[in-house]
């Protein structure tokens, strides 16, 4: 068993990445990919960890891009534009290379937008919400994401968003903190073509992560063999190497057509949990939220070859 999409306390989950090695150790995993957004600071941990555990360690990360190929239409028929996210393998890590000050570039713009939320929820009432009191949270001003502005709305605003449990932490994002949501900021403009050009040369694969919720607003078999070969051929012939069909958030039969789709377009289907720790209770490592997911080990064998 493989896992191709994990976050660690350098980006938004809770694990170290030394326990979150150790996890995947006691699970068997006998390779797994730390994808942290934005950023590669967690490798050395990561990889230093999984040399003393056994399990082969892939450097990887996961970045929010603009797709101008396919524009987002609300519901009142408005255009505007599509936030999808990449996922990155064998990255390279010196800070000069044109990949890194791309990422640096996306985590001033994430620093940017994060002071933006706090402004916008203190304006909504939230006002006992300071960056200071992120940042005890996630441990560093680099590392606040999302999760962690629930976890304080919760912490400091019990009044305005209620108890947490899983119903009220996900209607949280839904109603705040989510694309639609009344504090929500727009994440980077940058286009995909702008980040895939800059791993020119560095045997960097990418993939698209969790590729329905990010091209589709209703997810059906009938929507997905509609949309999601036109998807696939506009990413490939973009750059991207593979799809992730086997995603930890979806039903056994939707990751099925999603394999069958991702080899009818010539790609390699990725896959894995997306395991964020307690940030995420309902998603473990390794099998996903449903339970059921395996990622076959020979989906690691096809990304190295397309380096």
């Amino acid at each position: 068993m493989i896992d191709l999409h994990t976050h660690s306390s350098f980006s938004d989950g809770s694990d170290r990445p030394a326990e979150l090695a150790q996890k995947a150790h006691d699970l068997g995993i006998s390779a797994i990919a730390l994808t942290d957004h934005d950023t590669t600071a967690s490798h050395d941990e990561m990889a230093a960890a999984c040399a003393r555990l056994g399990i082969e360690h892939v450097t990887g990360l996961e970045v929010s891009l603009r797709d101008n190929e396919f524009p987002k239409v609300g519901p009142d028929g408005t255009v505007g534009p599509r936030n999808v996210h990449v996922l990155a393998y064998f990255v390279p890590l010196d800070p000069g290379h044109p990949l890194q000050r791309k990422l640096a570039s996306l985590r001033h713009d994430r620093d940017v937008r994060n002071r933006k939320l706090v402004a916008a929820l203190n304006d909504l009432g939230f006002d006992q919400l300071t960056l200071d009191y992120l940042v005890i949270l996630a441990g560093s001003v680099n590392s606040i994401g999302r999760p962690h502005f629930a976890r304080a709305m919760f912490e400091l605003h019990p009044e305005i968003v209620g108890e947490r449990n899983d119903k009220s932490w996900n209607e949280l994002f839904v109603q705040w903190l989510g694309s639609g949501g009344r504090a929500y900021i727009p994440k980077t403009s940058m286009p995909i073509e702008e980040f895939v050009d800059a791993a020119a040369g560095s045997n960097t694969v990418f993939s698209i992560a969790h590729p329905l919720v990010n091209y589709l607003d209703y997810v059906s078999p009938s929507s997905i063999e509609s949309t999601m070969p036109r998807v696939m051929a506009s990413l490939r012939g973009r750059g991207f190497a593979g799809i992730e069909a086997y995603y930890g958030g979806t039903s056994a039969d939707v990751r099925a057509l999603m394999v069958k789709l991702t080899r009818d377009a010539g790609m390699i289907p990725t896959g894995g949990s997306d395991y964020h720790g307690h940030y995420k209770d309902d998603v473990s490592l390794g099998v996903g939220r449903s339970g059921d997911l395996r990622v076959p080990n020979e989906v690691l064998d096809e990304l190295k070859a397309a380096r």
